[in-house]
């Protein structure tokens, strides 16, 4: 099955201070702001939707194809996604523009302030789906995930066009999308995935009740923090997924876009949903357990335990034969 995932391609810059931003404002000065942080530590990480999810579908043996607008300070990321199976060839490089980066710095009482550079990401708009189509003899399915609004709603758009299957994925998109750009996202979409604020925000947006979304979309998969996830169809009884077995947690980042690429990595083996959720859970943990969206280490062996300590030895055996 030939995916290809669309969205972000980002760099986080997360830069750490060791005193209180409160201790180094004046309220009566707070006009005339000017400030300099001396920073301890400097942490920066590969993100994006779009490349976390490519990154953990490319740890299943999947080569999925990454589609996305970066700079030309793209290479050594582009050398490390391709390390590990992903596709980069159709990534649109930018001639202006640096790849989109989220700076951030946090003081001891972990309060931050961050700002986000979009950069070439505003440039995805002019991604065409048909000649990476055509590159790699057809895709099966397009996540449309958080990127610059007019690109997901063209990709969404075109995907109906072409009778391509396509994923529905607005994430934090869905708060600067008006109601009609995020009606054209989700209808029609194989899959949509939201946590349970985003579902919310999902219904408000386009006005519609969980009922009429369920009648536009194939299947709603809405992730539950830790509590799991859940899988909603039309005139089906909801099923509720439990969160895989944690060992320590050390840092979220990353966890639904490696919830995603298990599923979709279980979905493309023909798994029922349910274990396609399951999957997507234990991947999900794997991304807690390490510091950064891209650092986790998957294994067949560590995959399969987790599946059998989360869900018992039928989730192993069934998911076995194709890790």
């Amino acid at each position: 099955m030939r995916i290809a995932v669309a969205g972000s391609i980002a760099t986080d810059h997360l830069m750490s201070f060791e005193g209180r931003f409160a201790e180094q404002i004046i309220p009566e000065q707070i006009q005339q702001l000017s400030l300099s942080f001396l920073i301890d530590e400097l942490d920066v990480r590969r993100g994006g939707v779009a490349a976390n999810i490519c990154f953990g579908m490319g740890r299943f043996g999947l080569e999925p194809v990454l589609v996305g607008a970066a700079g030309a300070d793209f290479e050594d990321y582009r050398a490390w996604l391709e390390r590990h199976g992903v596709d980069t060839s159709s990534v649109y490089i930018s001639e202006l523009r640096h790849t989109a980066r989220f700076i951030c710095t946090t003081d001891r009482d972990q309060n931050q302030i961050a700002s986000f550079y979009a950069g070439a990401m505003a440039e995805a708009r002019n991604i065409e789906l048909q000649p990476i189509s055509e590159r790699v003899g057809g895709l099966d399915l397009v996540l449309v995930g958080a990127d610059d609004p007019e690109a997901m709603v063209r990709h969404s758009e075109e995907c109906r066009t072409r009778g391509i299957a396509f994923a529905a994925d607005p994430s934090q998109q869905l708060a600067r999308m008006e109601g009609e750009k995020v009606r054209t996202l989700i209808e029609g979409a194989s899959f949509l995935f939201t946590n349970e604020y985003e579902k919310a925000l999902a219904e408000q947006k386009t006005g519609w009740s969980d009922r009429e979304v369920l009648s536009r979309v194939g299947t709603r998969i809405t992730t539950l923090g830790a509590k799991g996830a859940r899988i909603d169809r039309r005139d089906e009884p909801s099923v509720h997924v439990p969160a895989a077995v944690v060992g320590e947690a050390v840092d979220p980042t990353g966890m639904g876009d490696a919830f995603r690429a298990g599923f979709l990595a279980a979905h493309s083996w023909g798994l029922a949903l349910e274990r396609a959720a399951q999957v997507g859970n234990a991947t999900a943990v794997h991304c807690l357990e390490a510091d950064g969206p891209q650092e986790y280490t998957l294994t067949s062996e560590s995959l399969l335990e987790r599946l059998e300590k989360s869900y018992g030895a039928e989730a192993r055996a069934e998911v076995e034969p194709f890790v």
